[in-house]
């Protein structure tokens, strides 16, 4: 049988960790290890300057205390005693689109499986209200059993975002690009009853440039984004740009 290891940011107890577990029942062996706390927008980070404790939470459930990152790490060079042939990140609670990539837990654990030789796949459902993850549950089992049935890509790395629609209101899976984010964060200043200051990372509600192939524009269309990432990130046009700065680099 087939074996999967589920993750993800927003915690072990989160429902949508539970929701998946529950949708890919039968499917294959699963083992959920995922952060004890919520560990959202974390990137790739690694816990260095402490050791991590991993509780048992249940029959092949483990909550670490560290990053999604960490998670992937232990489970797969440690914790599981061979490698899984999947590693699932999810459901996040609310989308993973565009450059948010760079900085979610969710994408970052599943990009440490595919950097570990393991087909890994970021699932979120894209919407921050309510917690009903059925039709989130039958589009993943559908895609994973596909994913399970073919040898993955070397280094596969997917990211996919589920709409808040009805199935029957879903018009299908849509191949797309990561889309480009309007920021509009700011930082707020506040004072505590003491007179110190802090600040919260803040802002209005994400925008996105225009785009007919994008992620965003695919979940507005009702469709479900799928989008392959690579972990090479060298800018290729960069070498013609920076080989006009000097006849001959030192």
């Amino acid at each position: 049988m087939k074996h999967i290891l589920l993750t993800n940011d927003d915690g072990v107890h989160a429902p949508g960790i539970h929701a998946l577990q529950q949708a890919l029942e039968g499917l294959a062996e699963i083992t959920v290890i995922a952060p004890l706390t919520e560990q959202s927008a974390t990137s790739h980070s690694l816990t260095l300057h402490r050791p991590l404790r991993i509780h048992r939470i249940s029959e092949r459930v483990w909550g670490v205390q560290g990053t999604p990152t960490d998670c992937v790490l232990v489970a797969v060079k440690e914790f599981m005693g061979h490698r899984p042939d999947l590693v699932l990140s999810g459901f996040n609670q609310g989308p993973n689109l565009g450059e948010d990539v760079l900085y979610s837990g969710t994408v970052a654990a599943a990009m440490e499986g595919a950097l570990l030789g393991i087909g890994s796949v970021a699932l979120s459902l894209a919407t921050w209200t309510g917690h009903d993850f059925g039709v989130a549950g039958t589009v993943a089992r559908r895609l994973v059993e596909r994913l399970l049935s073919r040898e993955l890509p070397p280094r596969f790395l997917l990211n996919v975002n589920i709409p808040p629609l009805p199935l029957e209101s879903i018009l299908g899976y849509k191949l797309c690009r990561l889309g480009s984010r309007v920021y509009d964060d700011a930082i707020i200043k506040k004072t505590d009853p003491r007179g110190k200051d802090y600040y919260w990372i803040g802002g209005a509600e994400p925008r996105w440039k225009s785009s007919a192939d994008s992620d965003f524009s695919a979940l507005e269309e009702g469709y479900v984004s799928m989008t392959p990432i690579l972990l090479d990130l060298t800018d290729d046009a960069g070498f013609g740009f920076l080989s006009t700065l000097a006849p001959e680099w030192p």
